[in-house]
């Protein structure tokens, strides 16, 4: 059963080669998160983010594996790089010259990545240089400067670093969805909270022995993490299937259609980028404001916890936004209504054309408003009980929906693959389905 299935992976030359190629480059991905940035006393940056535990830095340390608490090449992980996305598909609905690429095919979409390219970069420099800057005024809780020697020196330094790094990393997602199994750049989030997991469960271990922490929390909160699991699992393969029927047609002798079958949707077909897109939002600003040295932005930093109620109302606003956000950039009911009539399929009791687009836009819209709430209590919900118990934020909700939503898209590239050459999947029967 499943493991046949993961057995033939192995016997698919190309898949198996993939996924190498994907190890390799997480890898890769992962000793340089230990690579140091020039110029940063790392026993002083150490005790401040022991400091700092549970702020935003938490949070922005966990989408970096753990880059950004030593200061690594890495440390500004991939978000500049979530962050260009945004804007570009935000500017593709206002520019029409954008618009015209999106619809151009392959050559468009390059010229949008090219765009995308230069934003990461632009963005890279701008909170590298607030980054370092900030550096320059912090010391550790002993009074030690984080910074060996500040100045423009050290500041040009860092931004380049820093930039290179993001840049480099975001090399590596696009050569894991070229060359790899897929989802580069979710693979590399999955890889870095993953990576950091066992930390976090060592440190848990270590509060239940210092009595800081009861065995009775932990155990209520390992039931939670199954629960959490489990929802997330059962609502990921959750469809609402329209059904649709074909009209029998003859060409030449042949009698073709007839048949009835159904168009999947899914609950929440946005996936995890929601959670990703409204983490890299909040993020960016919030981070340039801690380390910016103004009064003002220091307090709206402070304010910015994720405990606090306007960084959990943000955050789910945020996630509801890009859940129909992104729904609507990768789902056109108009074109999938065209697509049906011209091979002569109907929805039963709904004319074909216009009305099966509005249909389907409505029936979308519905669905997708539960997926956003689920989403967001998913994200927020455990992450408010479990902080309220100090334990470390990698088992919060949002890094649980991201490790399980990525590793069933995961799963689901792979059993693609094995089933187009006529493998058994990982199931015996069929594969990774929606519900019935």
């Amino acid at each position: 059963m499943i493991g046949s299935g993961f057995g033939n992976i192995f016997k698919i030359p190309e898949l198996r080669r993939r996924i190498f190629f994907t190890l390799g480059l997480l890898i890769v991905y992962r000793i340089g998160v230990y690579v140091p940035t020039p110029g940063i006393d790392a026993s002083a940056l150490r005790d401040m983010f022991d400091a700092m535990q549970g702020t935003i830095f938490g949070v922005f340390n966990m989408f970096t594996g753990g880059a950004l608490e030593q200061l690594s090449v890495f440390a500004l992980g991939i978000m500049p790089y979530i962050s260009a996305s945004i804007i570009l598909q935000l500017l593709t609905v206002v520019i029409p010259h954008l618009e015209e690429l999106k619809k151009e095919g392959e050559q468009g979409r390059k010229k949008i990545t090219q765009y995308t390219r230069y934003g990461t970069v632009v963005l890279s420099v701008i909170q590298g240089f607030g980054m370092a800057v900030g550096l320059e005024s912090m010391q550790s809780p002993t009074g030690a400067p984080v910074v060996f020697d500040p100045g423009w020196g050290f500041r040009l330094m860092t931004v380049i670093t820093l930039t290179a790094g993001t840049a480099f990393i975001m090399w590596l997602g696009e050569q894991i969805t070229e060359r790899g199994i897929g989802n580069g750049i979710s693979l590399i989030i999955f890889a870095g909270i993953v990576a950091s997991m066992p930390s976090a469960i060592a440190n848990t271990f270590r509060l239940v022995q210092q009595d800081e922490l009861g065995i009775f929390t932990v155990l209520v909160i390992l039931v939670l993490m199954v629960v959490v699991v489990g929802f997330i699992i059962f609502v990921e393969q959750g469809q609402r299937r329209i059904p649709v029927q074909y009209a029998k047609r003859v060409v030449g002798r042949r009698m073709y259609g007839g048949q009835s079958t159904h168009l999947p949707l899914k609950i929440n077909s946005a996936g995890v980028i929601p959670a990703i897109f409204a983490s890299s939002i909040i993020m960016f600003p919030a981070t340039i404001a801690q380390f910016a040295n103004v009064g003002w932005l220091k307090g709206i930093a402070d304010m910015m916890h994720p405990t606090s109620i306007l960084y959990n109302l943000l955050y789910v606003a945020f996630i509801i936004f890009f859940c129909y956000f992104y729904t609507a950039v990768t789902f056109n009911p108009v074109d999938v209504a065209d697509n049906m009539k011209k091979h002569g399929g109907f929805i039963p009791g709904i004319r074909p054309g216009k009305r099966t687009a509005d249909y389907i836009d409505r029936v979308l819209t519905r669905i997708t408003l539960g997926g956003a709430i689920y989403v967001s209590a998913v994200c927020v919900l455990p992450t408010i009980f479990i902080l309220q118990f100090n334990v470390p934020f990698y088992f919060g909700g949002t890094a649980l929906l991201i490790v399980v939503g990525v590793s069933i898209d995961t799963v689901s590239q792979m059993e693609s693959h094995m089933l187009s050459r006529h493998y058994e999947g990982f199931l015996k029967k069929g594969g990774i389905k929606g519900r019935r």
